[in-house]
């Protein structure tokens, strides 16, 4: 029915769909443009198969965040109480630090006070912030109720808005406190993009070069042969771009849904490093993908270190990196040590028995695990970047 809708309202040209496969949790991701205010057809149709009150109630709660409340949630909120539902909106201030166990409890405040039952639909109107602290709430509440992700970050449009992890941060590491939730279904529309901030749009290409890294040498050429044209935000590159790195995120999903058999932690590469970054500039200085982008350096670093891939790999990434005005290193006066960034990481909830895991490069396109490096190998890859 949902293809049907998007024959009927949207050109062929405008619109692309990746389906995620996770039998009884399969979702369909929707790349658009200009589609928000058809949020309730596409609400009703993924809640169609379920429990019957699941139609009859028509309740939903949309978290978002004060920067996109007025552009995206609130056109959504009036679009969903035109068409016969009773919709609130709590608004949650910008940054990491409303991944939170307290934001937790007021959301959950919220539902309480709506009478909120397990056919309450949630849904996260902003980035990635939104998306992790929506989501947790939805796996928690009443033992998990339906959840929409409509990311508007091009960060949660290529990464954390598919494959149902989520979570809050704990204040001795990030994303220390989770649950695994599938959204009922993805929008992603390519005009939210407009109103954000140029240092976010490019925090966001970190991640999408990261697909490039560990799973597709021809994306990645693509990026290099292409850089004028995401940096322009250009409505076919984008789609193409999101679209690839949804696709590329949905089949590792399928392969290990739960982070169980070591197929998903490829996606972590950067992000051992990057994690402790982020923590230690404290939430909110360093954006995530900035964070992922240095810790991809001290990767690529630390991989051409142990024989693994050449310097010419090390130097196609970070010209990739910095051609895109994502950082490679650290802020001056960031103030980080090479001791606190080990302390930190091994907090990380990837570590094993306080071993580290890091996602290595072999080649552009392909990366493995490795369980085995040394405290000294490490303190040499982070050198680069403090």
């Amino acid at each position: 029915m949902i293809q049907d809708i998007e024959e009927r309202t949207t050109p062929a040209a405008d619109r692309v769909s990746v389906q995620v496969y996770l039998g009884p949790r399969s979702y369909e991701i929707f790349i658009v443009s200009g589609r928000l205010a058809a949020m309730p057809l596409y609400v009703v149709t993924w809640l169609e198969g379920r429990a019957a009150g699941s139609l009859t109630a028509r309740r939903a709660l949309i978290v978002t965040d004060r920067n996109v409340a007025d552009w995206y949630a609130a056109p959504i909120q009036r679009s969903l109480t035109e068409a016969g539902w009773r919709c609130e909106l709590h608004a949650v201030e910008p940054g990491e630090p409303s991944k939170s166990l307290e934001q937790v409890e007021q959301v959950y405040d919220r539902l309480v006070a709506m009478g909120a039952d397990r056919h309450t639909v949630v849904l996260a109107v902003g980035g990635g912030v939104v998306g992790d602290l929506a989501g947790f709430v939805a796996a928690t509440y009443a033992r998990g109720i339906p959840f929409v992700q409509v990311p508007t970050s091009l960060l949660a449009q290529v990464d954390s808005a598919v494959g149902g992890k989520v979570g809050v941060n704990h204040p001795k590491a990030k994303n220390l406190i989770g649950a695994f939730h599938q959204p009922m279904g993805v929008l992603i529309d390519t005009t939210t993009l407009d109103t954000l901030p140029d240092r976010d749009y490019r925090s966001g290409l970190a991640e999408v070069v990261k697909y490039g890294m560990i799973l597709d040498g021809e994306f990645f050429e693509f990026l290099e042969q292409n850089t004028a044209g995401v940096l322009a935000r250009e409505d076919a590159v984008l789609r193409r771009i999101i679209a690839r790195c949804c696709r590329l995120k949905a089949d590792v999903v399928e392969e290990d849904e739960l982070d169980e058999t070591g197929v998903r932690s490829v996606l972590n590469y950067g992000h051992t490093f990057g994690h402790a970054f982020e923590a230690l500039c404290g939430y909110g200085t360093l954006m995530h993908g900035e964070a992922v982008a240095i810790g991809m350096v001290c990767a690529a670093r630390l991989a051409a270190r142990r024989g693994l891939i050449g310097r010419d790999i090390v130097e196609r990434q970070h010209s990739l990196l910095e051609a895109l005005g994502v950082p490679t290193r650290l802020p001056k006066g960031a103030g980080v040590e090479l001791g606190a960034v080990l302390e930190r990481m091994r907090l990380d909830k990837k570590s094993v028995g306080g071993r580290l895991a890091f996602v290595l490069p072999r080649r552009i396109g392909l990366v493995s695990v490795f369980r085995d490096v040394g405290e000294g190998e490490v303190r040499e890859a982070l050198a680069a970047a403090l």
